[in-house]
């Protein structure tokens, strides 16, 4: 397949570019190199090269959507359905990347959540995320929607993927204690994506770790795999609430999602978190931003 990844630089992109560059053609692109909301010069692109596949791995902060809505708009709702839309007219498949986001974790018990349930954003990422997933799917017909949550990996300097690090120098870290969702290791995020793509199977998919936690729960078991044995984690390992991280943009507090698709194509669930968090400290990936 001729593939072209947007959004290469993140640690989405990144990780997908070096999954699928193995076994075929990679096209990647760069926010520098490429603005997703010039529908134009994207559209040129698709035309110009006449991929397989069209991955869009874009993505703006959800804090920064929070202060620039119409900027959010254009790179999360609008360019989706300009890129579906010019990979349907090349004849491409289009694979978009939603976020759990889409829900508002409020009364939704302690079930996770599956395409089933109704999203209800809190926030402009999340609205703005879910305006994108549905311009897509109308504008191409061959769209696969992979949501995800808490993505931690090598490649990004995020609160998930440097606590170890932090932890394993002796630095403390300040984690969210009453926040809850799936945490994604990117190697099985993108392993996954492979198998959703090879398997042609177009829809919306959640794709995450199995378990639930906080990100003190995470931070916590990070302490714990780089060996710091109870009363040093306790030191360094703080727990904050998230009202006292005054933050721009509200957060859903508990939306841990299930995947329904993924077991009808015959696709097991993901290996729970820790397990994923033991082999990223392992690997060593860990000690790398």
């Amino acid at each position: 397949m001729k593939i072209i990844i947007m959004g290469v630089r993140g640690l989405v992109g990144g990780a997908l570019a070096r999954r699928f560059c193995h076994e075929h053609e990679v096209i990647a692109t760069k926010r520098a190199e490429l603005d997703v909301t010039d529908a134009v010069a994207a559209r040129h692109l698709i035309e110009n090269e006449r991929p397989d596949l069209v991955v869009n791995c874009t993505v703006l902060g959800v804090d920064e959507c929070e202060r620039e809505p119409e900027k959010a708009r254009a790179v999360n709702a609008t360019a989706p359905a300009a890129l579906a839309a010019a990979s349907h007219a090349a004849g491409a498949e289009f694979l978009h990347f939603g976020t759990n986001y889409v829900f508002d974790g409020r009364t939704h018990g302690r079930e996770p959540y599956t395409v089933e349930d109704e999203p209800r954003p809190v926030n402009v990422y999340g609205r703005t995320k879910l305006q994108g997933e549905l311009a897509a799917a109308a504008a191409c017909p061959r769209t696969y929607v992979v949501r995800t949550s808490w993505v931690f990996g090598p490649g990004k300097a995020t609160f998930l993927g440097a606590a170890p690090r932090e932890l394993r120098a002796g630095r403390a870290v300040h984690a969210i204690k009453d926040t809850w969702a799936s945490a994604t290791y990117v190697a099985d995020l993108a392993a996954r994506v492979a198998e959703i793509v090879a398997g042609g199977r177009h829809g919306t998919y959640q794709v995450v770790n199995e378990g639930v936690c906080s990100y003190y729960e995470f931070a916590l078991e990070a302490a714990r795999l780089v060996g710091l044995d109870a009363e040093t984690a306790a030191r360094l390992v703080v727990p904050v609430g998230e009202d006292e991280k005054r933050r721009e943009a509200e957060r859903p507090r508990y939306t841990p999602m299930r995947c329904l698709l993924s077991g009808r194509v015959g696709l097991a669930p993901l290996r729970g978190w820790r397990a994923a968090l033991a082999e990223y400290v392992g690997r060593g990936d860990a000690g790398r931003a």
